[in-house]
């Protein structure tokens, strides 16, 4: 069955290096160098606060008498959800936790939050966040895997036409630590921006596997030289190393991932996100904050002025040590579910038939991630599950998006 979807070969090779396409048109303008100069006089708590309230003021106030919140209970869903009952005093609350099957289970600690902030609780249990892939990849209409935030809308629509949310945090403050310490060892005052760049790949271990070129047919025309030559500028410039990393992440995931997935699922479900930390003025802001007021690399600390923000709210007992938000065990998804879905639906894939996907590297590989689950490969089949399923929807149109996996 023919389809008029045109498959793109660079937009499959960099979902599947990069886990966005760097060449899809943004919802939002791109960040430059010029973004990232610092600033010293951008060292309020204050101005932070204003500029979050302010938002959530203009998004909220007088609209709703409810309005629901997504709570991991890290330091940004819980300084929002902090600054909103502040802003809104008398607003009923829902905080929505998720807990993934065979997952570290953050929800005890979420509900002590919660309660701090009169908040109604609900946990929401997710067995298998595959189940529905069809149907919210039909929604976004790109093959990406990793969607738990459709269930999240899902839920808040029951409740409120608002869900807030402290998506931003980590890449406007200095949320990933552990990217930063190890981009930091690879690289020294000599290092050139293409050898930055490689550094800064090898900092995203879990997007790419060794031999990444062989995953693709000849149809993808895969190049690494390509994926570099994207990268290069946030690195060719004259910010310190660590300004470059931020700049890099604020045109990534965040720019062609999230921001258009939590879009076009918020759409069709019509609730409207409130994402007061990206907002202006605080993005503008942000980004010109000294990088010694956003990450402590001795100490390997991150967020450093949304903490101490925090720390007129909450204390530090009440937060989550080592907090990674909303985050799925990979490793158990696969044993319990994500395995038997991609020996069903890449056996007999039709990306392979049509020279798309190599599969001789799915056959050698499967195997061997089915005897010894290494998160990596377990990451790139289920990049592969979702390319697959988005091959079927659109290009060969044999499933259909109410089609369940489990």
């Amino acid at each position: 069955m023919t389809s008029t979807v045109k498959l793109d070969p660079e937009t499959l090779t960099y979902i599947l290096s990069l886990r966005y396409n760097p060449q899809k048109k943004s919802l939002r303008p791109k960040t430059t160098w010029k973004d990232f100069v610092e600033k010293p006089e951008n060292n309020s708590i204050d101005f932070i606060e204003k500029s979050i309230t302010n938002n959530l003021k203009k998004k909220i106030k007088n609209s709703t008498k409810q309005v629901s919140v997504s709570l991991s209970g890290g330091v940004d869903s819980t300084l929002v959800l902090a600054l909103l009952r502040k802003t809104l005093p008398d607003i009923s609350i829902k905080a929505i936790t998720v807990k993934f099957a065979d997952s570290v289970d953050e929800t005890k600690q979420a509900a002590k939050i919660a309660r701090k902030f009169e908040a109604d609780h609900e946990v929401m249990y997710l067995e298998n966040f595959l189940i529905e892939l069809p149907k919210t990849i039909s929604i976004i209409k790109q093959p990406f895997w990793d969607l738990h935030w459709y269930h999240v809308v899902k839920k808040a629509k029951s409740f409120s036409k608002f869900l807030v949310s402290g998506d931003g945090g980590d890449e406007l403050f200095g949320g990933y630590t552990f990217r930063y310490k190890k981009f930091l060892s690879l690289i020294n005052p000599d290092s050139t921006p293409e050898q930055k760049v490689k550094a800064y790949l090898q900092c995203h271990e879990r997007d790419w596997v060794p031999g990444q070129e062989l995953v693709f047919g000849k149809k993808a025309k895969f190049s690494w030289d390509k994926i570099f030559t994207s990268l290069k500028s946030y690195f060719d410039n004259n910010l310190p190393p660590l300004s470059q990393v931020f700049l890099a992440d604020s045109n990534g995931k965040l720019l062609y991932n999230w921001i258009p997935i939590y879009a076009k699922i918020h759409k069709h479900f019509g609730v409207e996100l409130v994402a007061p930390i990206l907002a202006q003025p605080t993005f503008e802001y942000a980004t010109h904050i000294p990088n010694r007021l956003k990450y402590d690399n001795r100490n390997n600390k991150g967020k450093l002025l949304l903490l101490k923000l925090l720390k007129k709210y909450v204390s530090n007992s009440l937060l989550t040590q080592k907090k990674q938000g909303f985050s799925v065990n990979t490793i158990n998804l696969w044993k319990s579910h994500g395995m038997e879905l991609c020996k069903y639906y890449l056996t007999d894939a039709r990306s392979i038939k049509d020279g798309w996907i190599n599969g001789e590297w799915v056959k050698i590989h499967m195997k061997k991630t089915e005897r010894s689950p290494d998160v990596r490969y377990v990451n790139k089949f289920l990049g592969l599950l979702a390319f697959e399923i988005w091959y079927r929807l659109f290009i060969t149109k044999e499933i259909k998006p109410n089609t369940t996996l489990g």
